[in-house]
């Protein structure tokens, strides 16, 4: 049982109560501060730290890969493939403008698309498409030549079986801890309260307001965000969105490590990149889709067991490297490649399903739910 004085100052009568402390969710509370600062903002995290992938990513700050942005011009259109551009690009710069580069580390190291040596095929369909891409991503984000032919560069990363690249100069890293950090420490600054380890069991409509049953008690708001991205069809089942985990591991330090930037390959199914003098190495989702569609965080032998294969075969061939340790994280997808933000019910709003693109996104997700809800005051 509840205090009055925890009621008055921590549970009851908020105007606007955020579910997720996410990037999106932090988000969403730090522009409705902005734009009206008498609101009484309120978040609910169901972990300790934010649970999803907001503190659980690669922390790259990048757009797409030549390959990535073909397999969106053929699922959708040209036209689709660069408003999401235009949208990532305008993202990561809101992100830097709402926090500073220095407080999120930020370093505009490059991205670098890496093609093996049995993907001949696969590199010149890549090629083929530079100059086109490089025409198009002009008229979207106004910068020239994104995107070019660097297979001269390979060697000097010591990769093994590596035989084409593609280097893009535009696209950078981050360190998501220290994004959520300043995120966190921003939303503190304007008065939005923070509580963790409250999670969400329903959400109802009553006559003045919207009521919250959580494992901490009932709380009631004014209106509802739901910025749990994956886990979003938990609450709502009818968003499609479903989950798709990220298997991680971390190096110890390596000595003289050459990478320095963003790398993917497989179609972006793997991908890597320095920090701290370690490597950071993820991906493989792709090995087995219907085991990673998971809300589990944890790992699986086969996906293991491929990330240390490429690593020691791949990335730092013919190195001492020891594995630190490893995590997941739970993103959001759908068939369509734009985030959902809507009115789910009246007064109930949500912002989710980022594609695994969240760093680029997530400024500007949570800035539009923001704005729905205000204008729906």
């Amino acid at each position: 049982m509840y205090s009055y004085w925890e009621r008055t100052a921590f549970i009851d009568n908020a105007d606007v109560i955020i579910v997720g402390s996410g990037l999106v969710g932090l988000s969403a509370a730090l522009h409705l501060k902005k734009q009206q600062p008498a609101l009484k903002v309120l978040v609910l995290e169901r972990g300790f730290l934010p649970s999803g992938a907001s503190t659980k990513n690669a922390g790259f700050a990048c757009f797409g890969t030549v390959s990535e942005q073909i397999e969106v011009i053929n699922r959708s259109s040209e036209a689709e493939a660069m408003r999401l551009v235009d949208y990532k690009w305008r993202g990561l710069q809101r992100l830097r403008q709402n926090l500073g580069d220095a407080h999120i580390d930020y370093h505009q190291y490059g991205g670098h698309e890496l093609f093996m040596k049995d993907e001949a095929e696969a590199a010149k369909k890549a090629f083929d498409q530079v100059e086109n891409l490089n025409k198009l991503l002009k008229q979207a984000i106004g910068e020239a030549d994104i995107y070019a032919v660097a297979d001269e560069k390979i060697a000097d990363f010591d990769f093994n079986k590596v035989s084409h690249m593609i280097y893009n100069p535009f696209e950078g890293q981050i360190h998501t801890g220290k994004m959520m950090r300043a995120l966190l420490y921003k939303v503190y600054e304007l008065g939005v309260l923070v509580l963790n380890n409250v999670e969400i069991t329903s959400i109802n409509q009553e006559d003045k307001h919207i009521s919250l049953q959580t494992t901490q008690g009932n709380f009631k708001a004014g209106k509802v965000i739901l910025a749990t991205n994956a886990f979003a069809s938990q609450l709502y089942p009818e968003l499609n969105v479903i989950p798709g985990r990220g298997q991680v591991l971390i190096t110890k330090p390596v000595p003289g490590l050459k990478l320095k930037g963003t790398y993917h390959f497989n179609d972006g199914y793997y991908y890597f990149r320095n920090i701290d003098n370690r490597v950071l190495f993820g991906g493989g989702r792709n090995l087995d889709y219907k085991a990673e569609e998971t809300w589990d965080f944890g790992h699986t032998d086969v996906v293991k067991e491929k990330l240390v294969s490429y690593l020691k075969d791949v990335i730092l061939p013919n190195q001492e490297v020891e594995i630190d340790y490893w995590w997941s994280g739970i993103m959001g997808f759908g068939e369509e490649l734009s985030p959902i933000v809507k009115e789910v019910k009246p007064g109930i709003f949500c912002a989710v399903r980022c594609n695994g693109m969240g760093v680029a996104m997530g400024s500007l997700v949570g800035e539009e739910v923001a704005e729905l809800v205000l204008n729906n005051s």
